[in-house]
């Protein structure tokens, strides 16, 4: 398919939205976490790659997206009583006591999170034996360590945000860090020397799709589907102006930096 063609289309997708589909004004209830590049919604500058994306849409549809920001637990109680319209980040995976993902209806993903474990780079490939004391951001659920910590192979420490995770994993007083890799890269590069964390791909790591949901508007989910489906150069171009590149593409970088071949990887 030649650029003009393509552009062609994309125009006229834009255009079938913004006279066919009834613009309107929806509130999104998003994570009050400063993970950046994903989102930071306290921001009144750049407020992340999903952020960013939605903005596109919204240029394309004349949807109109207020975010509000709160804690996790508050998102899905205020989504079940139609206090906002969205949730931002949501997965359906993921388990909350509130609201079922059978009740939701769900975006593709806007961008995935590689989410795993940080440590020091000079003690990457060590193996999971060699993490006694893990650090977690309040509120996550360490669901890939889960059985350690029953088993008391590993002792948990909770962090009430990064800035104090990474003081714990710098000063050697925990043993790994479960966090996102492009913000563990962002959010550490002025506090600490260059390349001083690592994801170690010996230890747990997943890739996890951060989705949009509603309880109610699945006719907006729809159009955000069929916007992402329809502009896959576009979305492409939002995640690598934030630094953001897919995991075939990382992995095979993390593994010559740390000296292992693909049997070593974390399955």
């Amino acid at each position: 398919m030649t650029n003009f063609l393509k552009r062609f289309i994309t125009l006229l997708f834009c255009y079938t939205l913004g006279t066919n589909a009834l613009a309107d004004k929806f509130i999104v209830g998003a994570q009050n976490l400063d993970y950046f590049p994903h989102y930071d919604f306290s921001s009144e500058i750049d407020k992340g790659v999903g952020w960013a994306i939605l903005e596109a849409f919204s240029e394309a549809s004349g949807h109109e997206f207020i975010y509000l920001s709160m804690p996790i637990r508050r998102l899905q109680m205020e989504l079940l009583k139609g206090n906002v319209d969205f949730v931002y980040p949501d997965n359906q995976g993921w388990y909350n006591s509130i609201t079922s993902s059978k009740q939701k209806y769900f975006s593709l993903p806007l961008t995935y999170a590689l989410t795993g474990t940080i440590v020091s780079t000079n003690n990457a490939g060590k193996g999971i034996d060699g993490v006694k004391h893990l650090a977690m951001p309040l509120g996550f659920t360490p669901v890939n360590w889960q059985q350690r910590i029953d088993n008391e192979q590993t002792k948990i420490t909770w962090v009430k945000d990064l800035k104090q995770g990474f003081a714990l994993l710098y000063q050697g007083r925990v043993d790994a860090l479960d966090l996102e890799y492009f913000v563990t890269q962002y959010a550490s590069i002025n506090a600490y020397p260059t390349n001083a964390f690592t994801l170690d791909l010996t230890l747990p790591h997943n890739e996890i799709p951060f989705s949009l949901s509603t309880l109610s508007q699945s006719a907006v989910i729809q159009e955000l589907n069929a916007f992402i489906a329809s502009n896959p150069e576009l979305i492409d171009s939002i995640k690598r102006k934030y630094g953001i590149t897919p995991y075939s593409e990382l992995s095979k970088q993390l593994l010559k930096e740390q000296g292992l071949n693909h049997d070593e990887v974390w399955k």
